[in-house]
């Protein structure tokens, strides 16, 4: 099914609300959902850290989630196109936060991908022996000394990552309808059940209950802690994929009549109870771990790489047909992974598209290659290294300036009275339920988007930039930072102003 875009040119859409719903969740749902929240959690309080989350989530993931739907169905067009409607001069933010995420988080992110595909086959031998953590840093990845000690590519790795490019470009390159949302329609309800059945195996090992209420257990007094509330606002803007360009692509596909409000809630609170839920999961086998190791569970609890690749590997050793439960959670993994990824490749291709006289299936072949082609950048000796490096500046400073950015041209350029005049018109409403509707909820999503908002990833990126300059990041040198971190935002900045100033195929009506 097609609808007609801007320019009298024939759009895609998608079939059904259900299929953009899962395309939505599955962009929210990743790697960080499984092994990033619970970590952060833990380390922030807690029981107790639910209170800021909840807090974040309601004055800027769902506000920030509701723009963006809103921006790219209004508008009918991606990132850069949306706000090129809006005014000219801002192009650029929509084509920078699809560069950097398609030339930067997507190129290591695959590689991620890739470790897991191996470990699903790894775990049929359980190759990484008694010493899960010497097996992934040395044998496997085979770590080099430094950032700039390269080493040449692991074979082993780089296949890995073709394949998943591979898979990336097969969805992506059959379209919206008969790529990304049938290959949704597959992957998302075997997430959710491979997610059931380890949460479900995992409650009933000894020592679960050691784990849950590490997990669980409130720490009041972090609270009043300021990291803790920035660790809660950015936990929920890089988990609901904000600031990607994707939710504004994913969007334009709706047909005119969607509500956009009730997706909004459905992605956010879908999206923040799979990664609460997860945790249990999680703490449940560090839980086991901890009993069978007789050591505190202070000493094996970890998060992102050393909790996929370190800690569950060992847990996987210890746990009964645990070559059963190593296949079912690297492959929860992979098609987390994957169903972000494709969401990725997909907010850059519809820039593309909406800009430039080009095949779909030409500019997917091509962008790919290229990805694929830098993804090798991060197979090298070094990789982790460069891998940690970009990964932290293009989450702690992109996505959040993107935010930022975002919620100032919407809140006072373009006015937040248009989106919600927009978003009511979906609504079907009448009468008192649209006064209260429109003046209490909407009124509440504008001041978040105006001044909370804001304010809070204002005070995110600030914290961070002041710690950047009490100490280098993880110790890197500072060639590193500065070529790797800030030298990848800077180039993908520069490449967003070059796209902004190519000219349109068509070239969009302002929308004032």
């Amino acid at each position: 099914m097609t609808t007609i875009g801007n320019g009298g040119l024939p759009r895609p859409q998608w079939r059904s609300g259900y299929g953009f719903l899962l395309a939505a969740i599955g962009s929210a749902v990743g790697l960080g959902n499984i092994w990033r929240f619970p970590y952060v959690a833990y380390k922030n309080g807690g029981g107790a850290f639910l209170i800021p989350y909840v807090v974040a989530l309601i004055t800027a993931g769902i506000p920030i989630l509701m723009l963006e739907f809103a921006l790219g169905h209004k508008k009918v067009a991606s990132s850069p196109k949306a706000f090129r409607k809006i005014e000219p001069k801002w192009e650029w933010l929509g084509w920078w936060s699809v560069t950097f995420v398609m030339f930067g988080i997507v190129i290591y992110y695959n590689v991620v991908i890739g470790w897991c595909l191996n470990y699903l086959f790894f775990s049929f031998t359980q190759c990484w022996g008694a010493d899960p953590n010497d097996f992934f840093f040395n044998k496997y990845l085979g770590t080099s000394s430094g950032v700039w000690d390269l080493q040449g590519i692991n074979p082993t790795i780089a296949m890995a990552v073709g394949g998943v490019w591979f898979v990336n470009w097969l969805i992506t390159y059959r379209g919206i309808e008969e790529g990304i949302e049938r290959a949704v329609r597959y992957m998302m309800p075997v997430l959710f059940l491979i997610t059931v059945v380890i949460i479900i195996w995992s409650l009933f090992l000894e020592g679960a209950g050691l784990g849950i209420r590490e997990y669980i257990t409130p720490d009041w007094s972090k609270i009043t802690q300021l990291d803790v509330w920035v660790s809660a606002y950015g936990q929920i803007f890089f988990s609901l994929s904000l600031g990607f360009g994707i939710m504004i692509a994913y969007a334009s596909y709706l047909p005119r009549d969607t509500n956009i409000f009730r997706n909004s809630l459905i992605v956010a609170f879908t999206n923040s109870g799979y990664e609460v839920l997860a945790g249990f999961g999680v703490f449940s086998v560090l839980g086991y771990m901890s009993l069978q190791q007789q050591v505190p569970i202070q000493e094996v609890v970890t998060s992102g790489i050393g909790l996929a690749f370190v800690a569950y590997p060992k847990a996987i050793s210890l746990l009964p047909f645990g070559q059963v439960f190593g296949v079912l959670f690297f492959f929860l993994l992979v098609i987390a992974g994957i169903s972000s990824a494709i969401s990725i490749i997909e907010a850059f291709t519809s820039a593309i598209l909406d800009k430039f006289t080009i095949s779909r299936r030409r500019i997917l072949t091509i962008i790919c290659t290229i990805g694929f082609c830098g993804s090798m950048l991060f197979t090298t000796r070094a990789g982790l290294f460069w891998l940690d490096i970009v990964d932290h500046f293009l989450n702690h400073y992109g996505l959040i300036t993107v935010g930022i950015l975002e919620a100032f041209v919407i809140g006072w350029l373009y006015r937040t009275e248009k989106l919600k005049r927009h978003i009511v018109s979906q609504l079907g409403l009448s009468g008192r339920r649209h006064k209260v509707f429109n003046y209490v909820i909407l009124q509440m999503w504008k001041y978040c988007i105006k001044f909370i908002t804001p304010v809070a990833l204002g005070v995110a990126i600030i914290t961070s930039i002041m710690q950047e300059f009490e100490t280098p990041y993880e110790g890197y040198p500072v060639s590193g930072i500065l070529i790797l971190g800030v030298g990848w935002l800077l180039v993908t900045h520069i490449f967003a102003f070059g796209l902004s100033g190519l000219p349109w195929k068509d070239e969009p009506a302002r929308e004032l």
